[in-house]
């Protein structure tokens, strides 16, 4: 790593000798793994695909770099796992239905220490390296924030070298592709692996039989006693892929473990030599569509059972594939829970805490008490969500269709957990009814959240707000109970994929300024705060920002066919479409906007980029609707000449990881709006003021620990508090048409809704929205914040014009996040859940201590 620009000194200076044999050391090294790597290249493309290198296009030449890139890779997978093995180490399993990973060429050349040697070996070549990466599709593991997260994490467990892995689902067809036809939202699937990847290994040794459907019988067992038996289940074969995770500078690499879904071939020959070829063939194609695509709809019946099928698939491969290694070295389950841990990402892998305990009592014949002992040690539950649509529940007879023997046995955790909760509260038959993890009804239902808190030893939110709702208003009873269970760990992003990787100009200002020892410890950038008032390194910095809306300004020209000028102020708000983000307040202050200049002739404070982006679940409504409005809204807008310096809308389709890389290091102003109280977290405010934007927000989620670290005075914050939302909820007093009658603004928004202002051709296309933000007590409180944001938005822009002023704030930003390091964050997992530390180096003295 590089070292701080220091004044110099000559009183311990090195002898001139030695340094020209360190420099031509290492200039001989740099030449051999150039070298290496050109040869490896050009291997890859003639041997490995086939190919003249003359015929070659683009994405082949992405094939053979990142094939050269893998072998390095694999060499560090292998030795990482000899480590593990040497040092007996207990590990972490983190279990998440979703990992968005992005692109990955770039980010394994930054972790493994050799981007710009890559970069020189390429132009001797003739190649433009940066061209190649971006050929790559992204890794469509998920959805949002979630997948986000997952990554975050893998890649600061390998960089802190701790042996943590993930388990996911190898998914054929992510989300979903976003294209924009008319201003309305359309899906197209999302083949990213379409041409083979060169990050997945196929694992066949390693695959699992897994059993689903059939039915439970009553037995007598050994001991004369009834014993529940489960009979004529289907096999499923999960094969195991294997994404290599290199931590920074390459010291240990681990796996994220994606499965595969086949079907048995055993039980389709039976089939088949029943002279049913087509029946044969139709469950063959069933099974396999288990993992052809990331969260089927679940609106009707056959989309809710395949969604509860893979998630019993990820368990079920996942448990077994770790339960396997760990039986290659113990016999009995006495070290279990100090071998291993495993972490829930949501309420998707609660099936683990039936799984484990069936595989345990069936497989293994463990007493229960002890099963249900190792399966609590073992399991840690991560919330994300204070939705109560969120929260997953499976109705008992889908439950029962599915998976007999783990309803068996949920219902009898839940038996003795009831049992335990009388004995706590005797007679209250209204608190064990809330809860129970069976919710009465018709049908009744299993609350997945409720059996991965019953069944885990750690439950934890993921900001601090978050935490604290959890514990008083969406589970008190729960906290009540075990208030040792409960903890939070704020989420944090990895500062080299989100700042090193997607900001390079600003990442070599940092380093040229105070070392690079930031890229691993992010807390150092706190050294940058005697730079805020230094007008040289402003300038460069506010050059830098420039630079980056110049490049997101080309993307939009390319996509949106669109100019804007990176002098604007580039005002951005990208992230899932759901109306507890109120993408539409940021709607509704943009029409605003635009009724402020063509109807007062009023200009502008500063002039204003608005860009959006984000995709809405396909069958959520009010969420498609949102985006066809802001696209409707941006037709008027960019095509009205008496707006056109002042104010432009975009937004971009199809966002996606790689897209992000982009958007995040341009942003001038960040909008984090969610209603106080529904966020649970958020990453996306961490990533842009990590690269220097500044936040417009309410009281939600992270916000309010970004407020506390980056200082109220370099945030702006509006909108009323989650305690003032709670209270006026219960109070009733929420009536949005009293704010329509106090307030002009309101009122004017509001009426070009209902006037089809921005539908013209529609008439009545945006009623919906209309009457949901009329509606008395309406959910998300858009009208009752909207003044205040709108004045902030003023404030803000005001501020935006001093230069100077907007740059001391912007770097106080960067130079204050280094909270928000996902290395933070499993720092926290480790010492508080999971109960692992980071190995020492290899070669050290403790490492040859335990040999």
């Amino acid at each position: 790593m590089t070292e701080p620009i220091k004044p110099q000194s000559t009183s311990h200076s090195q002898p001139e000798n030695a340094a020209a044999q360190s420099n031509n050391d290492a200039n001989g090294k740099r030449r051999r793994l150039m070298q290496a790597l050109r040869a490896a290249v050009r291997y890859h493309m003639k041997y490995s695909m086939a190919l003249e290198w003359k015929k070659a296009t683009n994405y082949d030449i992405f094939m053979a770099v990142a094939l050269a890139v893998r072998e390095r890779m694999i060499d560090g997978m292998m030795a990482t796992e000899k480590r593990y093995q040497k040092l007996q180490v207990k590990r972490v399993f983190y279990l998440s239905m979703e990992f968005l990973m992005g692109q990955l060429l770039r980010n394994n050349l930054y972790n493994l220490g050799i981007y710009h040697w890559a970069c020189k070996a390429a132009a001797k070549m003739k190649i433009d390296l940066e061209a190649i990466c971006d050929t790559e599709r992204d890794a469509a593991l998920g959805n949002g924030g979630l997948g986000r997260l997952a990554a975050c994490l893998l890649d600061s467990m390998a960089t802190l070298d701790m042996p943590g892995f993930g388990y996911g689902i190898n998914y054929e067809f992510g989300l979903f592709k976003q294209e924009i036809v008319n201003g309305h939202q359309r899906e197209q699937p999302d083949s990213w692996s379409r041409e083979s990847t060169p990050w997945l290994i196929e694992r066949n040794d390693r695959a699992c039989l897994i059993p689903i459907y059939g039915k439970m019988v009553e037995e007598t067992g050994p001991d004369g006693k009834p014993k529940s038996v489960w009979l004529d289940w289907k096999l499923i074969i999960g094969v195991p892929h294997d994404m290599p995770i290199v931590g920074y500078d390459g010291e240990t690499v681990n796996f994220l473990r994606l499965f595969t879904a086949r079907a048995s071939s055993e039980f389709d020959m039976e089939i088949f030599n029943q002279g049913d070829y087509l029946k044969a063939m139709a469950d063959k194609v069933a099974t396999e569509r288990i993992s052809k695509v990331l969260y089927p709809s679940d609106a009707v019946q056959a989309g809710k059972e395949l969604r509860l099928v893979q998630e019993y698939f990820l368990v079920a491969c996942a448990l077994r594939d770790i339960v396997s290694a760990y039986r290659e070295h113990y016999k009995s389950f006495d070290n279990f829970p100090e071998k291993i841990a495993m972490q829930l990402n949501d309420t998707h892998p609660a099936l683990a805490v039936a799984e484990l305990m069936r595989i345990l009592l069936d497989e293994y014949e463990v007493p229960w008490d002890k099963a249900w002992q190792i399966t609590e040690s073992v399991l840690g539950f991560t919330n994300h969500t204070l939705l109560p649509e969120a929260l997953e529940r499976w109705t008992m007879p889908l439950m029962e269709l599915v998976l007999p023997r783990h309803l068996q046995i949920i219902l009898e955790i839940n038996q003795r957990f009831l049992q335990q909760v009388a004995r706590v509260w005797p007679h209250d038959t209204e608190r064990a009814r809330r809860m129970s993890i069976i919710e009465e009804g018709e049908p009744k239902q299993v609350r997945m959240a409720h059996l991965a808190m019953v069944g885990s030893h750690s439950i934890n939110g993921v900001a601090e707000l978050h935490t604290e709702l959890v514990k008083k208003t969406l589970v008190p009873d729960f906290y009540e109970l075990w208030p040792h269970k409960f903890n939070n760990k704020t989420n944090g992003v990895t500062p080299r994929r989100w700042l090193q990787q997607s900001n390079p100009r600003l990442a070599g200002l940092l380093n040229r300024t105070i070392g690079d020892t930031w890229v691993t410890d992010l807390e150092r950038l706190r050294a940058l705060e005697p730079f805020v008032e230094d007008t040289a390194f402003q300038q460069e910095f506010m050059a830098i920002k420039r630079a980056n809306k110049a490049r997101l300004a080309r993307v939009i020209q390319q996509t949106n066919h669109l100019s804007v000028s990176p002098d604007t102020m580039f005002d951005i708000q990208v992230k899932r479409f759901h109306e507890y983000k109120r993408q539409l307040l940021n709607a509704m202050h943009i029409m605003h906007q635009y009724l402020t200049i063509v109807e007062d002739g009023k200009d502008l404070e500063v002039p204003k980029t608005y860009i959006l982006a984000g995709k809405a679940a396909p069958g959520y409504f009010m969420a498609k609707l949102i985006i066809k409005l802001i696209n409707n809204i941006a037709e008027v807008v960019n095509h009205d000449r008496r707006v056109r310096e002042q104010m432009k809308v975009v937004f971009v389709p199809d966002y996606r990881v790689s897209l992000a890389e982009k958007i995040m290091p341009a942003a001038d102003l960040s909008e984090q709006i969610s209603t106080a109280g529904k966020e649970a977290s958020g990453t996306g405010n961490m990533k842009f003021a990590m690269n220097g934007a500044l936040t417009i927000g309410t009281l939600d989620g992270a916000n309010i620990e970004i407020r506390d670290e980056v200082g109220a005075e370099n945030i702006y914050i509006f909108g009323l508090t989650a305690e003032q939302v709670a209270t006026m909820r219960q109070n009733h007093s929420y009536q949005p048409q009293d704010y329509y009658l106090r307030s002009p603004a309101i009122r004017r928004v509001i009426d070009s809704l209902r006037a089809n202002r921005f539908c013209e051709h529609e008439p009545d296309l945006f009623r919906p929205i209309h009457e949901k933000l009329m509606q008395p007590g309406e959910e998300y409180f858009h009208i009752a914040d909207f003044e205040s944001y709108a004045e902030t938005h003023v404030r803000a822009a005001r501020e935006y014009t001093d230069q100077k002023l907007w740059a001391r704030k912007a770097i106080l930003n960067v130079a204050r996040i280094g909270k928000f390091s996902s290395d933070r964050t499993v720092m926290e997992y480790a010492r508080d859940i999971w109960d692992i530390h980071p190995l020492p180096p290899e070669g050290s003295e403790e490492d040859e201590a335990t040999d």
